[in-house]
């Protein structure tokens, strides 16, 4: 499973919803997931590919990671994945 399917499954776990629901243009915030919902989100996709995302989950904004889409978000752990090797 590539990495865009791997972080589309836990999104789209974490907003109850089926993977296809998930597309690259959605915001978190169209799924349904809550600021509860996005530190889950990140913990599990921190877990799933053994790497630290640099977020601060009380001021999402001021964050290097880009959270505003789904796309954005899996191009952030693909940069991490490539760095870790």
């Amino acid at each position: 499973m590539s990495i865009n399917d791997r972080v589309i499954a836990i999104i789209a776990e974490q907003a109850v919803l089926e993977p296809s629901d998930v597309t690259p243009d959605s915001t978190l915030e169209d799924l349904g997931i809550d600021s509860l919902g996005l530190v889950e989100s990140i913990f599990a996709i921190e877990e799933e590919f053994d790497i630290s995302v640099p977020f601060n989950a009380n001021e999402p904004t001021a964050s290097d990671f880009d959270i505003t889409n789904v796309s954005a978000i899996i191009a952030g752990i693909e940069k991490l994945v490539a760095e870790k090797v």
